[in-house]
């Protein structure tokens, strides 16, 4: 009998075959998730989305994952407008994304019900840079760009781009202090481990 509580997960091969834009390698993606619009989803190597996810994606969206990314549980990708997660980028768990948000302003009607001449639907591209990780529970808002080496703190929303190597947190996300740039020294050595396996 399968055990229910097991997560399993689908890898490459049977990826390819459900139609994703592309697929890399050694890519693995819970078969509890909710993902729509697989043809405008692009996903490079070494890629782990976990259970109960869910990324939209469908008509004009699109969402290009790098390789060596994580995305942890429970997280919405919204990618109407576009989101783009470079190589070594990751999200923790219950972290949204969206690349397009109503107005909240009261000058529009909301929702996707109400035809769209009635409302002001806010969108645009949002870009998690190389080495950026965004921590639990935090809000992503469109038209947003993540700086190379970047860490968002959990709980944290962001409404605006941030800089390169910083720690933020807060909400909305300001920046503590600087964040080490030690990584790319340990990333050069994994690629010099990789090409002398190879």
């Amino acid at each position: 009998m399968l055990n229910p509580f097991l997560t399993e997960y689908m890898e490459e091969g049977e990826l390819r075959s459900l139609g994703f834009k592309a697929v890399g390698k050694n890519v693995r993606i819970a078969r509890n998730n909710t993902i729509a619009g697989l043809e405008n989803i692009e996903i490079g190597d070494n890629v782990r989305i976990d259970p109960y996810c869910s990324i939209i994606a469908t008509g004009t969206g699109w969402l290009k994952i790098g390789s060596y990314v994580h995305i942890a549980g429970y997280c919405l990708l919204s990618a109407g407008d576009g989101i783009q997660m470079d190589d070594f980028s990751g999200i923790s768990q219950g972290v949204h994304v969206y690349s397009r948000t109503d107005d909240y302003t009261g000058e529009a009607l909301t929702n996707p019900t109400v035809p769209s001449k009635y409302t002001k639907v806010r969108g645009g591209t949002v870009h998690l840079s190389r080495h950026v990780i965004i921590g639990s529970g935090s809000v992503i808002l469109p038209q947003v760009t993540i700086g190379e080496g970047s860490s968002v703190g959990a709980l944290s929303l962001v409404t605006r781009s941030l800089e390169p190597w910083g720690i933020y947190t807060g909400t909305p996300a300001r920046k503590l202090k600087a964040r080490s740039q030690k990584m790319l020294t340990i990333e050069k050595a994994l690629f010099d481990d990789l090409a002398t396996s190879h």
